[in-house]
């Protein structure tokens, strides 16, 4: 994800945000602590996000969804075979969070369950992200030939098992339930075609 250039003040901010509320939680991560990662001033943030913590906190929900969509893109085109797209994924989160020493899993999830009732804003940009995620699968599985229907139910079964294949991973730091994970959906894709 670099850049030729350096990226801009606003970015780095929402970058932070989104690396510490992955990591840590929404509760837990500070404006001070956000200032000090992304190496700006307590004064740029509030100009940056002047509606604070929340505002910031959405725009760092968004930014995860990109970053997890545009992995989640790029795996699952790196083939024609939709259940072996799926096999590719669940390896390449298993490796992602073993790399990161098992802390870097979704990008939302631990703020997204924070959020749930408590702060309408994230909890909307969470859904909205898990749709877009939905989205990106159902898509290939249509491309593949599976009807509409099919390729919705199916898409919702990936997300959230890879969901919970990714957060059991974390706990038990080890890459078994994501590899399990995509080589059964792999085989719950091919049982449709």
């Amino acid at each position: 994800m670099g850049t030729t250039h350096e990226i801009g003040t606003r970015e780095r901010i929402i970058r932070a945000t989104s690396r510490l509320m992955q990591r840590q939680g929404y509760e837990a991560t500070g404006l001070k602590q956000i200032s000090r990662e992304a190496q700006a001033t307590l004064g740029s943030v509030y100009h940056f996000f002047p509606g604070g913590k929340t505002e910031l906190a959405v725009e760092a929900v968004r930014h995860g969804d990109r970053e997890f969509g545009d992995l989640l893109r790029a795996t699952l085109d790196r083939t024609e075979d939709p259940a072996e797209a799926i096999i590719a994924c669940a390896d390449e989160l298993a490796e992602g969070l073993r790399d990161s020493g098992w802390t870097d899993g979704c990008p939302i999830t631990t703020t997204a369950l924070e959020s749930a009732g408590r702060v309408p804003d994230i909890q909307r940009a969470a859904e909205q992200a898990f749709a877009h995620w939905r989205a990106l699968v159902a898509d290939r599985l249509r491309r593949s030939g599976l009807p509409g229907d099919v390729a919705d139910d199916l898409a919702h079964t990936v997300i959230n098992t890879l969901e919970g294949a990714e957060m059991s991973a974390q706990v038990s730091q080890s890459e078994t339930p994501l590899r399990l994970a995509g080589r059964h959906l792999a085989r719950l894709i091919d049982s449709y075609r």
